[in-house]
């Protein structure tokens, strides 16, 4: 070897295996928090958009002197139900906000078991019932 290959530095195969250990270790401990808050925001974004819905379903009411029927459905909220001619809308602009945060539809119940009417989805496994990511979210 001559003299200025000797004079280089660099890292040594075990220096980076340590290093890679540490990040390893970090992502370990880190991980499984952010997937928990993950999940329970999942949980907070369905109850506020619930919220939303159901302001949007008074301002209807408001115009319409009624709210929509289960079988108009949430639909009521973004295009003008054909049989309502006091409808003043858009309530919501954009009809993919009627979706919850795992990419369902939310369900909608008039007259409700909660209230006038109940926005609400099944959680994370589209079933009723269920605890943690997997509850039920409403308006309640």
């Amino acid at each position: 070897m001559n003299k200025n290959n000797r004079n280089e530095r660099g890292f040594t195969l075990i220096e980076l295996l340590v290093v890679l250990a540490i990040l390893g270790l970090l992502a370990a401990i880190v991980g499984p928090q952010v997937i928990k808050y993950l999940g329970s925001s999942r949980t907070q974004t369905a109850q506020i958009q619930t919220k939303n819905i159901a302001a949007a379903l008074e301002l209807y009411k408001l115009d319409a002197g009624r709210y929509p029927t289960s079988a108009e459905g949430l639909g009521a909220l973004v295009k003008a139900p054909p049989s309502d001619t006091n409808w003043n809308g858009p309530y919501i602009a954009d009809a993919a906000a009627l979706n919850d945060p795992w990419g369902k539809p939310y369900l909608f119940k008039s007259p409700g078991d909660h209230g006038e009417v109940d926005v609400y989805s099944y959680g994370s496994d589209g079933a009723a019932g269920g605890s943690g990511e997997a509850k039920d979210v409403g308006n309640w």
